[in-house]
This record gives structure tokens, C-alpha cells and sequence, in this order.
């Protein structure tokens, strides 16, 4: 390991840590967000109890001190609509069951079936009393908005379909429809307001809907969570994917029209799907919860539907379920980017190698730590080749140098140029590339990345335990500290510690190995053993399937380089370097090598 791959090495730890920096959230700006957030949601309660709080008390209850004329006032001619009594209705299949309630017409709880909560609670993806979903009709003399009013079951409605009617009088109604699909996490609503006639503008092109989704707790690391829930969506026209920053409180008003808006946690996804868009202008926002643990984030959504051929009517697909990669692959429209694999290369590295060798591997139910194992063999055998690129070029170093230092003798306290290209006309006689032990390594950098960005994305590690990790998905914990140690945290993560370890094991070897090769700066060397150290700070906190599989690299790298050792005689490679220098020398220059002796000649120019 010359002095090339220590630098390469060093390279590649710098940008795995300025990585992991830039994706760790600012503690002093989520402080100062939380202070903030306090006071707007404080706002936000008061605005909000004013709004509904005609709608949700009845005006001759002896509570409610609204009087009919006030409550009249507020709804105009739907005041008769905004009174009934409330009742839910149950659209259900094997994956997800949806609560409709009767005020509001809108989905009360959507339940997933197939997953709890990581206190082993149902898992509820949606539920009214933190969230909102209401169309706000431009009536004559203010809009109205529709989760205050009340609706009736129709008699059309079956197992998977419900149709729901609201009457504001005896001549206009509007009306909305559910249908969820027999299999899945998919359902289709439809909201049809032609009949309520000249109650709304004639006009309408886009009716306005407002969304507040409040994201609930699912899983034990609830910062990480957090740091991975944000509202994505999709432009019309170009069909680019963006969203919300996710590591911070975020507003944006989006000036193009949209195809589909996504609350997407950690691991599920709220997506719905405009079938003739959205109207730009759409206003999104993201805030974290002041105080607490119960909520991961609370977002909400101004949008503009448009309407079918402008006549009031509205559809929209959702899709309420995991965020699994193949799942939303087959929905379609591009939802399959909802999962942070990683930008450019890294991303395509896990679409074409990872995930489908980590799909096909979870067919044969081995449980997932064995499935890690298997990937992780899979990879290596995929990169041995420029391992073993990597091993030869150490080890032709190595053999090189004694004639190296004969060359730094000879020119000691002389000029450094000519030194440094004795030693490239050495390299070139010897057929020696000084690069040869960086570049394979190279090569390993976006397999390296891609897995930092699919193991903590990977919903089928969800829950999934293996040895003393109860949750391959986020941290193991062998030991919870009572207090908090800055940058690393409140527990002792045992995969990270055997990753460390293993880490720094398999430097010392190589620096063994290479000892013969170059005589690496003290400082280097110190560097090289500080590295793994800060890795463990970093990924304490991180899925225990991510440094699981790290663990399980350095293991299997031990036993390659014991095996390299066996078959690579270093004695054969010097006398093939010998036989490769009594060769007779082409004229051919590399341009590297020419740059070299370009600058050498300038230089001595100079002096002259």
C-alpha cells in the first residue's frame, strides 16, 4: 500500500464524512424550528378552533354558546348540511382498512394491516384527529369548507365501494365516491359537485383543496425518522421528481403544475395522484413538532384540482402503504423515487446490482441477516477483480522498493524533479503503474455509497431481527446510556463497534502489508486509525444492517488478502519486473510521463 493509495484512501474517507455531515441535521436550527413552531401552532389552534368550531358543535347544544343565526351565517345555504349526526363507514381488504366518517365524507384512519408501530401498536397512517382533508367551494359569499358538513351513505355502495351524499337542500347535493381496489394499498376517490348549480361559481376550473397531514410516530429512532419525512411531488409537464427539504421546516410554493403529492415518512407513503392535475401555484410546507415524540412532522397542502372539462368534478388515486421500492416501481408514475437511493452512479448501482439480488435473495425466507451475508459475498465477488488489481500493484511496489530508495540516495538534498523522474523512468522500465493501487479501489467508492443509502431505506429490514439487533432497520443498542454522549448518542451500538474494530484491524494489516512498500508519513499513519473511530460516532445511530453488512465487508476483505498472499509470490513478480526492464525499450512515452519530463526540462531552463 504505497503512499498514492494511502492518499486515495484518505480521499475517500474525507467525502464518506462530508457526506454523513451534510446529512446530519443542524441541532441549533431545529432548536430555533421547534421555538418557532411553538408559536405557529399555537396560532394555528386558535385559527382553527375558530373555524370549525360552528361545524363541530351543534348550535342548540347547551355547550356550544353559537347561536342558529351565527352558525347560519357561517355555512349560508349549506347551514342545513352542517348538522347530523356522525357515523363511520369501513372500506377493508387484507392490506389496509379505511375509516370513512360522515362529517366530512373524508377517510377518518387508514390503517396498514401488515405492520405496527415499533412499540407493537397498530400502525395507522392517517388519522382525523391530527390531520385534515377539505375542499373549500367558493360559495357566494365565503367558501365552505366541506370536512364541516355532513353526508349520507347511498344505497349504490358495496363491500369495496362507498358512496356518500351531501344534501344542502331539497335540490342540490354533491357527492363523493371511494373505491378500494381487492388487493393492495390503492383506492380511488371522486369528488362530483355538478348538482349544487349556481350555490358555487359557474366557473370553476380548480377547485382548492386543503390537505394537513400530521405524520405519526412509527419507528424507535424518531429523529431519523424525521429526517427522512417530507412532501415529494412531481411536475406535469417534465415529469421531474423533487420535494421539501427534509432536515429542515420548509415552505414553497410550487410555480408549475403537478401530477401527484406524496407525505412520505421513513417507511410509508400517502401519495394521491391528480388524474387531470394540479394547478400550479400549489402551496407546501413542512414544520417539526415543538415539543414531544408522538409526531414526526405535520404538513400541509394548498393545492388546486383541476376539474374534469370544467365541470366540477374531481378524481384522484391514492396510494397508502409502504415505501417499498418494487411496490411503487409498479404503481407507476415514477413514485419509485420516493426512496433516497442515492444521487447519480449510487443510485443506479442499487436500481441494477443491489436491489435485485437483495430481492431475489428474500424469496427463499433465510431471514434477513443471512440474506445481508449472502449480498455481501455477491458484492465482493463483483469487486474482486479490482481487489486483487489493487493487491498486485501493492506488492509490485513493494518489490520496487529497494531500488526506490536507491533512487532517493542518489538525489538526497537534489532536485526533487529529477528525483521524481528517475523514479517514473524506474515505474516505466518496470512496466509499474504508481496508480495501480488507487484506481481499483476507485471503482469501490459508489458500491460504498450506495449501500450507506439503501440499507437505512430498505422497508423489508423493517422489524426484522438477527442476533441481538431486535430491528435490522434502524440502531441495535447492547448498552442504553442514561445520558447522551454529544455526536454519538444514548446507547452502545454493537454492529458499529464490530464495524470499528474490523475497520481498524484491517489497517493495521494493510499497513503491515504495504510496510515493504513505501514508508507512509507518521501522520498518515495516525490518520488512517482516527478514520474508523469518527465512523463509529457517525454511524452509531444508523440501521444496524448497514453496519452489519460494513462488518461483514471487513471479514471477507480479511480473508481475500490472506488468499491474495498465498497465490502472489512476490519473488516471481520481481524477477518478471527484471525480465520486463531487459527488454528492449519502446520510444513511446505516456503522456503522464512526458508531462514529467516537460517540466523537469523547463525548470533546469529556469535556473539557467
Amino acid at each position: 500500500m504505497d503512499r498514492n493509495s494511502v492518499i486515495g484512501l484518505l480521499l475517500i474517507g474525507a467525502i464518506m464524512v462530508a457526506f454523513t455531515v451534510m446529512n446530519q441535521p443542524d441541532r441549533e436550527a431545529l432548536e430555533k424550528e421547534k421555538k418557532e413552531q411553538a408559536i405557529k401552532d399555537s396560532i394555528e389552534a386558535v385559527k382553527k378552533s375558530e373555524n370549525t368550531a360552528a361545524a363541530a358543535i351543534l348550535p342548540n347544544s347547551p355547550d356550544s354558546g353559537i347561536s342558529a343565526e351565527s352558525f347560519s351565517s357561517r355555512l349560508g345555504a349549506f347551514a342545513s348540511a352542517g348538522l347530523g349526526n356522525s357515523e363511520d363507514f369501513v372500506l377493508e381488504n387484507e392490506s389496509v382498512k379505511i375509516t370513512i366518517s360522515s362529517k366530512g365524507g373524508v377517510p377518518k384512519q387508514i390503517e396498514l394491516k401488515k405492520f405496527q408501530t415499533w412499540e407493537k401498536q397498530t400502525l395507522n397512517l392517517f388519522e382525523a384527529d391530527s390531520s385534515r382533508f377539505s375542499f373549500s367551494l367558493p360559495a357566494q359569499n365565503a367558501n365552505i369548507e366541506t370536512d364541516a358538513l355532513y353526508f349520507e351513505k347511498n344505497n349504490q355502495s358495496t363491500n369495496n365501494k362507498l358512496i356518500l351524499a351531501c344534501h344542502v337542500d331539497s335540490m342540490h347535493s354533491f357527492q363523493y365516491s371511494y373505491e378500494l381496489q381487492p388487493e393492495g394499498y390503492n383506492f380511488s376517490f371522486k369528488a362530483d359537485f355538478k348538482n349544487l348549480g349556481n350555490l358555487i361559481s359557474q366557473d370553476v376550473k380548480a377547485l382548492p383543496l386543503n390537505i394537513h397531514y400530521t405524520g405519526m410516530r412509527q419507528e424507535k429512532n424518531v429523529q431519523n425518522e424525521r429526517n427522512n419525512t417530507t412532501i415529494y411531488y412531481r411536475d406535469l409537464q417534465e415529469g421531474d421528481v423533487d420535494k421539501l427539504s427534509p432536515l429542515e421546516s420548509s415552505t414553497e410554493q410550487v410555480e408549475k403544475s403537478l401530477e401527484w403529492i406524496a407525505f412520505k415518512e421513513q417507511f410509508f407513503t400517502l401519495a394521491l395522484i391528480a388524474d387531470n392535475g394540479i394547478e400550479s401555484g400549489a402551496n407546501l410546507s413542512t414544520a417539526t413538532p415543538a415539543t414531544g415524540d408522538a409526531y414526526t412532522k405535520s404538513m400541509e397542502a394548498e393545492l388546486r384540482l383541476l376539474t374534469s372539462a370544467g365541470n366540477s368534478t374531481v378524481s384522484l388515486n391514492f396510494f397508502s402503504g409502504p415505501t417499498q421500492y418494487n411496490l411503487l416501481k409498479d404503481q407507476g408514475h415514477d413514485l419509485h423515487n420516493l426512496i433516497p437511493l442515492g444521487w447519480g452512479i449510487f443510485g443506479w448501482v442499487n436500481k441494477l446490482i443491489v436491489i435485485p439480488a437483495f430481492k431475489f435473495l428474500g424469496k427463499f425466507n433465510l431471514g434477513y441477516g443471512l440474506v445481508i451475508l449472502l449480498l455481501t459475498i455477491y458484492i465482493k465477488l463483483i469487486l474482486l477483480a479490482f481487489q486483487y488489481r489493487s493487491y498486485l500493484s501493492q506488492a509490485k511496489m513493494r518489490v520496487l522498493k529497494p531500488e526506490i530508495d536507491e533512487i532517493n540516495k542518489q538525489y538526497e538534498g537534489g532536485d526533487a524533479m529529477q528525483k521524481q523522474q528517475a523514479v517514473m523512468g524506474l515505474y516505466r522500465e518496470a512496466g509499474v503503474n504508481p496508480l495501480g493501487g488507487c484506481l481499483p479501489m476507485i471503482f469501490q467508492i459508489p458500491v460504498l455509497f450506495a449501500m450507506f443509502s439503501f440499507f437505512p431505506a430498505a422497508i423489508e429490514l423493517r422489524q426484522k431481527g438477527f442476533l441481538w439487533a431486535d430491528d435490522l432497520s434502524t440502531y441495535d443498542s447492547i448498552i442504553d446510556l442514561p445520558f447522551e454522549v454529544p455526536f454519538y448518542g444514548d446507547h452502545v451500538s454493537l454492529f458499529a463497534l464490530l464495524m470499528t474494530i474490523s475497520t481498524i484491524l484491517y489497517t493495521r494489516m494493510n499497513n503491515q502489508l504495504s510496510a515493504g512498500s513505501s514508508e507512509m508519513m507518521p501522520g498518515l499513519k495516525w490518520m488512517m486509525y482516527i478514520m474508523p473511530v469518527i465512523f463509529l460516532f457517525v454511524l452509531n445511530s444508523y440501521a444496524a444492517g448497514l453496519n452489519y453488512y460494513y462488518f461483514l465487508a471487513n471479514i471477507i476483505t480479511f480473508a481475500q488478502q490472506f488468499a491474495f498472499r498465498k497465490f502472489v509470490d512476490d519473488k516471481k513478480i520481481h524477477e518478471k519486473i527484471q525480465q520486463k526492464k531487459n527488454q528492449p525499450k519502446k520510444a513511446s512515452k505516456s503522456s503522464f510521463q512526458q508531462r514529467l519530463e516537460e517540466m523537469a526540462k523547463a525548470k533546469q531552463a529556469g535556473k539557467k
